[in-house]
């Protein structure tokens, strides 16, 4: 239970929001706040409820009133009726002074009923009458209270498969779901996720990073935890990792067992999808294939130590094959981590057959970094693309995979099955073309794409 009251910019500022589906739970909550009708807000253990909530009561008349919280599910039966309605003095054992109840407590603001379901049928039937405007006594009391109070409750219950009222009598479902409001857990919200790990990483050490890749891997994770299960994972990161840039190796390391076993996200329109061991095997041989084998460059490209890109590839049983060649040496004059400002029109295709549009910003031997893209992407989807390198006067047409994709439509995109050939030429043109580097850029500083009025970084 929580009487405190926070300020209401402290109450907004921890709302962090980006995927749009979150967007529409908002915008409801914020068009029911005026009214007086009762809201239930349903959704899974750690998707935010309360927040919603709270965001009910801050944007109603009632704000400068008292906020009462309460979850239902903390209490043993036996004390949530004395908690809600009270008692006076000498009215059980113990009593020893009289107690305003919680709705006396929240008289004229909220007061916020967290696992309603979990109320013993007895006091749902005291809980209706009062709802329904009647004046109640307390516990041993003689006299009535009348109360005006705006309830606000949340069950973690699955209403669709609890015969639709999630534990609770006919009546009072009817009567405190007149605004019915559903929060969709984090595996159905994958924008949220890098959004609320950046906020969490932030407020528990200022100035650590999640490198993109390491952002990309915890969209794919399911969460059954949601918001609390992510938050935890961060803070402990941000705790236990020495260096400032967490990595995928570092989530590797503090996961929990059953988090490691967790199937990737199924929501996303992903054509393929790989467990989190395939994932990382594939991650790694293909950076030592666009480094011919070289292992120190190899994991420098992934933003791994080296020790541990050497434990990776013998966990995973990896075979490593130096070849030497001439792609090798011209490697040597441009680095995999090399990103040289790019700017040429770009036609993409995707497996479904669409095509558009999209500017080029910088180019690596390992990716794309993409604006103006005209249409939007999905983390995951795989893409034809076709540009042509400036002075060099031959097209390419790559494979490649989208590592992300932001509204503002810019994108980073990754090369997948690459030639020889092609490394070889991509090689020589970022050689020949390396003063164009913009200062700065290191796997460190990732090069941002020019004129776009966004924080985010191309990092490939």
């Amino acid at each position: 239970m929580d009487t405190g009251q926070p300020t209401r910019s402290t109450v907004l500022d921890d709302i962090v929001v980006a995927d749009p589906k979150m967007l529409e739970v908002i915008a409801a909550a914020k068009n029911v706040a005026p009214h007086k009708a009762a809201v239930l807000i349903t959704g899974e253990t750690g998707v935010g409820k309360e927040l919603v909530a709270r965001i009910i009561h801050e944007h109603s008349p009632r704000r400068a009133r008292p906020w009462v919280d309460l979850n239902c599910a903390a209490l043993p039966e036996h004390l949530v009726e004395s908690e809600l309605f009270g008692y006076e003095k000498g009215a059980f054992s113990g009593a020893d002074v009289a107690k305003p109840g919680l709705f006396e407590v929240a008289n004229g603001g909220s007061l916020f009923l967290g696992e309603i379901g979990d109320l013993e049928p007895k006091v749902q039937a005291k809980l209706l009458r009062v709802l329904d405007g009647v004046p109640y006594y307390r516990l041993g009391g003689s006299r009535k209270v009348s109360v005006d109070v705006r309830l606000v409750a949340a069950t973690n219950r699955d209403l669709d498969n609890d015969g639709g009222k999630g534990g609770l009598r006919s009546d009072l479902y009817h009567r405190i779901s007149e605004v019915h409001l559903r929060v969709p857990p984090l595996r159905e919200r994958p924008e949220d996720i890098p959004a609320l790990a950046r906020h969490f990483l932030e407020r528990c050490r200022p100035g650590a990073t999640l490198s993109p890749q390491a952002l990309e891997f915890l969209v794919q994770l399911e969460w059954p935890g949601n918001v609390r299960e992510l938050r935890n994972l961060v803070v402990e990161l941000a705790i236990l990792t020495p260096h400032p840039e967490i990595t995928i190796d570092d989530i590797l390391q503090h996961m929990k067992e059953s988090q490691q076993t967790q199937s990737p996200n199924a929501v996303a329109p992903v054509p393929e999808i790989l467990s989190m061991v395939e994932l990382q095997r594939q991650m790694i041989v293909q950076a030592l294939r666009l480094t011919s084998g070289n292992q120190t460059l190899a994991a420098q490209h992934l933003g791994i130590p080296r020790r541990t890109f050497c434990r990776r590839l013998n966990q995973l049983q990896i075979p490593v094959e130096r070849r030497r060649s001439s792609t090798a040496e011209t490697s040597a004059a441009a680095p995999l981590e090399h990103r040289t400002r790019l700017d040429v029109p770009v036609s993409i295709t995707t497996e479904d057959g669409r095509r558009f549009t999209a500017d080029a910003c910088n180019l690596s031997v390992g990716g794309l970094g993409l604006q103006n893209v005209s249409s939007p992407l999905t983390v995951g989807e795989k893409l034809t693309i076709g540009f042509a390198l400036p002075g060099n006067g031959k097209g390419l047409e790559l494979r490649g995979i989208v590592v992300w994709w932001q509204p503002n439509g810019t994108a980073g995109i990754r090369f997948e099955d690459v030639s020889d050939s092609e490394v070889e030429m991509l090689h020589r043109w970022l050689a020949g073309n390396r003063q164009m580097l913009l200062p700065g850029a290191s796997k460190m500083q990732p090069l941002e794409c020019e004129q776009v009025a966004s924080s985010t970084a191309v990092r490939l």
